[in-house]
């Protein structure tokens, strides 16, 4: 690939980066927006009425900036049509037990090193998404996390991103949707598994075409991983449990015993978390050998697609954006 060439992709990929950037922005803006619209509505709204505070803020989100975002991002040259190929029932069981496997290992992996900074700061980094769900009634949750969410999401960094970026081979369409996906998140919490998640469903998409896969993947996990956990660990009285035994005057034994239902309860769950996540994984490693990705005669020569791909004005500033971002949840 010659210079000029070189030159022509990153700066595609600049200005790719500056339509996520300037999207995120707007999306920022318009949820301070709505966060200031919610108090002179009702000063006290964000612990009175949380779930409509909740709904306000967030469908400003889906319904306001990020189709702004998207009508940005359309702006930008799309490369060839992706062919369209059709799973069968049994390879998307196949792909989701991996994509679930992969969301658990590294939602474990995150949570250690979330803990190894908290302990070495001093006091814990709080788990926003775990702190929202527990307030929330669950059919505003299931509406937000399970509907909005996966749809948006995979729209924007899955079908637009990859139109954009397939024509420069599929392994730089998928880890650049993994990447901005990941840092999207904007807290360490997530970006472990959301950057795997992402690159998974980039994987999926560049092989079949078809978004409506990954949503419907995207959907599943998140209402496993969201609505059900949570409804479990209410159902469990797990939750009234661990607030009672942080009480230094608390007689553990009786309230072990009082709830141990619900801890055998929550047991079981774990136990077929960790099923699932073992399940995924040696999915992964027999499967492993036909997760192959094809470059293109666009793509960059190796020794020069960080410095094309990654260090460009646009991905930069969407990066230290969001990088900022979990660098302040990490402090709060």
């Amino acid at each position: 690939m010659d210079h000029e060439l070189l030159l022509q992709t990153k700066k595609h990929f600049s200005r790719l980066g500056l339509a996520y950037f300037f999207g995120s922005l707007i999306i920022i803006a318009i949820q301070t927006a709505a966060i200031a619209v919610c108090g002179v509505i009702d000063p006290s709204m964000a612990i009175s009425n949380y779930n409509l505070y909740f709904v306000i803020v967030m469908l400003s989100m889906y319904l306001i900036s990020m189709p702004i975002m998207a009508l940005l991002i359309s702006k930008l040259q799309k490369g060839d049509a992706i062919p369209k190929r059709s799973m069968t029932f049994g390879q998307w069981i196949i792909a989701f037990l991996i994509a679930y496997g992969a969301t658990y290992a590294a939602n474990i992996f995150g949570n250690i090193i979330t803990q190894l900074i908290g302990a070495i700061k001093g006091t814990p980094v709080t788990n926003a998404l775990g702190a929202v769900l527990t307030d929330l009634n669950p059919f505003v949750a299931f509406f937000i996390t399970v509907i909005c969410a996966p749809i948006a999401e995979e729209l924007l960094f899955r079908k637009l991103l990859i139109e954009r970026t397939i024509r420069y081979g599929e392994g730089i369409s998928v880890v650049i949707s993994g990447l901005l996906f990941g840092l999207f998140h904007g807290n360490l919490n997530q970006f472990a598994y959301a950057f795997l998640l992402g690159c998974l469903f980039g994987f999926i998409f560049v092989k079949t075409g078809k978004i409506q896969y990954t949503i419907a993947m995207h959907m599943l996990i998140n209402f496993l991983g969201s609505i059900v956990s949570m409804m479990i660990l209410r159902a469990s009285g797990l939750i009234e449990f661990m607030e009672a035994y942080m009480d230094p005057d608390a007689d553990i034994t009786a309230l072990t015993m009082r709830h141990l239902p619900g801890i055998g309860i929550f047991m079981v769950y774990a136990l077929v978390l960790i099923g699932l996540t073992i399940a995924g994984i040696v999915l992964f490693a027999v499967n492993v050998r036909r997760f192959t990705l094809i470059p293109t005669e666009l793509s960059v020569p190796k020794g020069w697609r960080f410095q094309t791909y990654i260090l460009n004005l646009g991905i930069i500033l969407f990066s230290v954006l969001w990088i900022a971002q979990i660098i302040l949840q990490l402090f709060q």
